[in-house]
């Protein structure tokens, strides 16, 4: 019995677990060398101690192998589907589990690249660990987010990613314990073991894809048409004859049908062309979805996420434990404010998400630079108490990011894009929050150390410019199904949103509900019996692809 029996509500949970954990490594990972980096015995090991270039350049060539993971993901994603390319992806990471399809000798390497991090005994070593060990991370978080995307119902869709990325959090707050914890042990064993802990979460990978079902839109789109029906039916907790599954199923083949007959090559996409009968708006689509992730970057939270220890010890001017002790706490109160996201990511939509944790976010970075110039100033009598005010709004930063800006713009590629351009639209958007996160932790050693308390203007710039950006150009996706959204672009798609109200309602507009009613009325006067002698007729070559168009239509549904 597939999926051990489960379906409904059961079955989407343990795609849920699946996707969460890898999203909890994500975090983790992130989390991890930021306590790591300022370990006295690492930094003795790796003969770095005082090389703040040499420190950003370890801590980010992680970030340069996720990137190239993420464009691997781009290249044979579509290609394996999404359970093989996490599968991929955990094998990458992990260090003796056999590989997969064509990969053996990748993976091989990689392998070696795990253990290379946590036994390391000089930089050579450590950058080759970090690189190889992102690779895997890099397709895997560009996998996960449309996989759930594809296998959950439209009004779960955005909550259960989001709650993937809170877990994300929940793996950076752990990590930042973890490495605190260590830090009163000396030796090599306070670096060593929370890197290796890593591999915790990679064994419930391993215990957990395997047996979990495929995304049934990439099984329609590959033609594979009973296999998907029935995994949506499964989701769904119904049958393959549900006049609703045959409705779902009717939408995703005309999308991936019209892609198809529409599809324009990446390289024609950057020189303006269109489909020969329609325009999907691809090239649009994917920028959409990758600005969202270069905005996440450009806010400022991996100044914060890998440095927080080094930002409190040198622009605030706290201890080397107390550091420690604030990330530690911090992230607890990053997670604990990330809940508020579940609820509310349907209710108020993600552009409102964006817009309001940006201005937010903007107004936070302001009074930090404010706070920390004073600070710095020379002979200033209240440096002590402008210093720990700084602390609050490092502690609300996290805040508004973690509503608004932590989830959505992992959330936003896996629905903007089109079925055929999801995993590619998600893995280019991967990449690119990889190439600005490397950007941002190169930078931010030598920013703090050269640029002082200026250094936090430029998030308070670019914090602000998000919300005009997001208000203009970016079409609201909550509460709409995925087909929805191929609709609104092949009809509509204006480049500024703003005054279209259907582009903006945080509700699925009426149109969309009355569509698919009249689809599900239409299908509900075939009966289940009818749909079974005419789908062993077509399975046996008895119905002809001739005929009028309901005809069609219909052999298309079965």
């Amino acid at each position: 019995m597939p999926y051990f029996g489960l379906k409904g509500g059961w079955l989407t949970f343990w795609v849920t677990v699946a996707c969460a954990t890898d999203m909890t490594l994500f975090g983790y990972d992130q989390g991890v060398f930021g306590g790591v980096i300022v370990t006295e015995d690492f930094l003795k090991t790796m003969n770095i101690v005082g090389n703040d270039s040499m420190q950003g350049t370890v801590t980010a060539l992680y970030d340069v192998g996720c990137f190239f993971g993420a464009i691997g993901a781009f290249i044979i994603g579509d290609w394996l589907g999404r359970k093989k390319t996490v599968l991929l992806g955990t094998t990458i990471m992990r260090q003796d589990r056999p590989c997969i399809c064509a990969a053996r000798s990748l993976t091989d390497e990689c392998s070696i690249g795990a253990l290379l991090q946590i036994t390391g005994y000089g930089i050579p070593q450590m950058i080759v660990g970090r690189i190889v060990a992102g690779i895997g991370n890099g397709i895997n978080t560009s996998t996960a987010p449309p996989w759930q995307g594809e296998t959950s119902k439209a009004s779960w869709r955005g909550k259960l990613i989001v709650i993937e990325m809170i877990l994300n959090i929940a793996g950076f707050s752990l990590s930042t314990w973890v490495t605190y914890g260590f830090s009163f042990i000396a030796g090599p064993v306070s670096w060593r073991v929370p890197l290796a802990l890593q591999f915790i979460f990679i064994a419930i990978l391993f215990a957990t894809v395997p047996w979990l079902p495929e995304s049934p839109r990439w099984l329609i789109s590959k033609g594979r048409i009973e296999e998907g029906e029935q995994i949506l039916a499964d989701i769904e907790g119904t049958d393959i004859y549900d006049p609703f599954i045959i409705t779902q199923s009717k939408e995703i083949q005309y999308a991936a049908r019209y892609e198809k007959e529409n599809a324009v090559r990446i390289r024609d996409l950057l020189r303006g062309k269109k489909g020969k009968t329609g325009d999907t708006h691809t090239l649009r689509r994917l920028i959409l979805g990758m600005g969202t992730q270069a905005m996440q970057q450009l806010s400022g939270i991996n100044v914060t996420s890998y440095y927080l220890p080094t930002v409190l010890i040198q622009s605030v001017g706290f201890t080397n434990s107390m550091a420690r002790l604030l990330a530690a706490c911090n992230s607890v109160s990053y997670l604990l404010f990330s809940l508020i996201g579940i609820p509310n990511v349907e209710r108020w939509g993600r552009r409102k998400m964006m817009m309001y944790a940006a201005a937010g976010q903007c107004a936070c970075y302001l009074f930090i630079t404010v706070l920390i110039r004073y600070n710095e100033l020379p002979g200033y009598a209240h440096s002590t108490e402008v210093a720990k005010a700084s602390v609050a709004f490092f502690f609300l930063y996290y805040v508004f990011f973690g509503i608004g800006w932590q989830g959505v713009p992992w959330l936003y590629p896996a629905e903007i894009n089109s079925l055929s351009m999801r995993t590619k639209g998600t893995a280019l958007g991967t990449a690119t929050n990889w190439a600005f996160n490397y950007m941002v932790v190169q930078i931010t050693p030598i920013g703090i150390k050269t640029l002082q308390w200026k250094f936090y203007v430029i998030w308070t710039i670019f914090n602000g410019a998000f919300v005009p950006i997001v208000y203009f150009f970016y079409p609201e996706t909550a509460d709409r199904s995925l087909e929805d959204l191929d609709r609104y672009f092949r009809e509509e798609g204006k480049l500024f949103v703003f005054r279209d109200k259907d582009a903006v309602s945080s509700k699925r507009p009426q149109r969309y509900i009355d569509h698919e009613q009249g689809e599900i009325r239409r299908h509900s006067s075939v009966s289940p019996a009818q749909m079974n002698d005419a789908a062993v007729k077509y399975r046996a070559g008895q119905l002809e692809k001739a005929g009028d168009a309901n005809d069609h239509d219909y052999r298309e549904e079965v």
